[in-house]
């Protein structure tokens, strides 16, 4: 098995077509088996269902490889192809699941939504196969390659038969068209953010065995024949539409005998109206019907560009880059992509331990964004200290889009009450964009302006919190008619706490001001004094880590 992950993806087609070396077909189903499994489980959203597709994706290689042999190039790769394999045999699956819940929806009158606080993983990963097979082949590959497989750009570049540096470029444009794709679905991201997220996400571990299963099911299940396949599916998805109509007419004929007269009459037109929709949704099927004969035809071509004639330049490259592979294979994993990994696992310990800390949560989370969670993972996350600093990062970050929200309720508030302050955070609810949380108003309150010194933020009154979670790191925000601002909510009593033994120390020291915290002990000389100075070392120490 270890010469075999030193060949191609073509090489190892070809002893499988060529010699019938199954272990050869083996391999490729280990090499992939994660990257299919997980590109149909983003769409069909089953582990079951994505076992089955996976397994005929496997299938469809395995009946297609002479076919498709000749279209390869020696070095090519068969991500990209796999993938669009695993998208077209998911179609099936996703669009009669979407019919069949639309029917339930309509029958139960029961609605399903995303809810609002999803995390971002989820609100991409539905449409991000979608708007992938809107970009050409080559940028399709590219994207896989790179992200999917988190290839170094040489590698990317080698599998595609093009320079590092032109494969560096074809990414970043590839990358820019998604992003561009995924914004009209409603997904908004810069493209850095999105490349994370993607490679963070987008290959998960299949079933244990799946790999083994699938190699076996596929190599002695070769006589099945392609049609067999599709037949198959559209016999399933038939049967499948044809269960969810008697159950939806089963549920009225149960329900019909359980109401009034006039009520059954109501259940007669309901039914009268599935019954139209049902002729609605045979002409949908046997559009998608015509839909998927389509895909499966384009199934076959996606390396006819790859098979074009090659510039001498670029072959020559081509040999050039293949003496360096073997060392690539032996190398680290790319740096960049070893970078990203880390920094997407501190964000799932720091996630991990919110929900340990059920404390140190606020309402105002609701309202962070991926990137305020990579924002505040970025410094180290070795002891409490740490996990304290980046919980307080967290709150401040969702706190500042609060105190933004305040401020433009303030504005409009005092607009029209004649520049008067608010008594009561309530009457700001209408100058909101969208009701604000009552769980986080009352985190909030209306105090004197003196209340944090030196803020100036106008007037006699301001917004603030009432109290902090964590009075050592936790950032501390003050609305006016002016603006808002910050400090943090030990300042004000740490400075009068500590204003002596700031005082010994300079008159010590020629008034000079110490270079270390730690500097300062020697003149602490009450209780209070050593409370005030430890929480600033702690804060120090932890600032040091970022």
């Amino acid at each position: 098995m270890g010469e075999m992950q030193s060949e191609s993806d073509a090489q190892l087609l070809r002893a499988y077509v060529e010699h019938g070396t199954e272990a050869a077909f083996t391999e490729l189903v280990h090499r992939y088996t994660n990257l299919v499994y997980s590109a149909a489980l983003r769409q069909v959203g089953s582990p079951a269902a994505a076992g089955e597709v996976a397994q005929g994706v496997f299938l469809g290689l395995a009946h297609g490889a002479q076919s498709l042999l000749p279209r390869l190039t020696a070095e090519a790769s068969l991500a990209g192809w796999l993938c669009r394999s695993a998208r077209n045999l998911s179609l099936n699956h996703r669009r009669d699941e979407f019919r069949r819940l639309t029917r339930e929806r309509q029958a139960m009158e029961q609605l399903i939504s995303i809810p609002d606080d999803a995390p971002e993983w989820e609100h991409l990963r539905p449409v991000l196969d979608e708007a992938m097979a809107e970009l050409d082949e080559t940028d399709y590959d590219a994207l896989v390659l790179r992200f999917f497989q988190q290839r170094d750009y040489r590698a990317v570049g080698s599998a595609l038969g093009i320079s590092d540096d032109t494969a560096q470029k074809r990414v970043t444009r590839a990358l820019e068209k998604l992003r561009d794709l995924l914004s009209q679905r409603g997904i908004r991201a810069t493209a850095a953010a999105l490349s994370v997220v993607i490679a963070a996400n987008a290959v998960q571990a299949a079933p244990a065995g799946l790999a083994a299963t699938i190699a076996t099911a596929t190599l002695t299940g070769t006589a099945v024949t392609a049609s067999t396949i599709i037949a198959a599916t559209k016999t399933i998805a038939m049967t499948t539409f044809q269960k969810a109509l008697v159950a939806a007419t089963v549920t009225l004929l149960a329900g019909a005998g359980l109401y009034e007269t006039h009520q059954a009459a109501q259940l007669r037109g309901q039914n009268r109206a599935l019954q139209q929709q049902q002729m609605t949704l045979a002409g949908e099927l046997q559009q998608l019907q015509r839909e998927q004969a389509a895909a499966t035809n384009r199934l076959a071509e996606p390396y006819t560009a790859m098979a074009g004639t090659r510039t001498t330049t670029n072959q020559t490259e081509l040999l050039k880059l293949r003496g360096e592979i073997a060392v690539l294979q032996n190398a680290a994993n790319d740096p960049a992509a070893v970078a990203v990994r880390d920094w997407v696992a501190k964000v799932n310990k720091l996630k991990q331990r919110l929900a340990d800390t059920p404390d140190s949560k606020i309402p105002e989370l609701q309202f962070l964004t991926e990137q305020d969670w990579l924002n505040a993972a970025r410094g180290r996350l070795d002891s409490d200290a740490d996990y304290r600093r980046a919980l307080a990062t967290l709150r401040g970050a969702a706190e500042n889009k609060v105190a933004n929200m305040l401020k433009k309720a303030l504005s409009g508030f005092m607009k029209n009450a004649d520049a008067q302050f608010p008594t009561d955070l309530s009457q700001l609810q209408p100058y909101f964009d969208s009701p604000m949380d009552e769980a986080v108003l009352q985190r909030w309150e209306i105090t004197p302006a003196s209340t944090i010194k030196n803020l100036g933020m106008g007037g006699n009154s301001i917004i603030t919190q009432k109290a902090p979670v964590d009075d050592v790191f936790d950032t501390r925000y003050g609305i006016g008619p002016n603006g808002f601002g910050s400090t943090d909510f030990m300042q004000a009593d740490n400075y009068k706490t500590m204003q002596p033994v700031y005082d010994a120390y300079r008159a010590a020291h020629n008034d000079q001001w110490q270079t270390s915290l730690s500097e300062l002990q020697p003149y602490v000389t009450t209780p209070e004094q050593q409370t005030a100075l430890g929480k600033l070392m702690l804060r120090e120490s932890a600032r040091d880590g970022n």
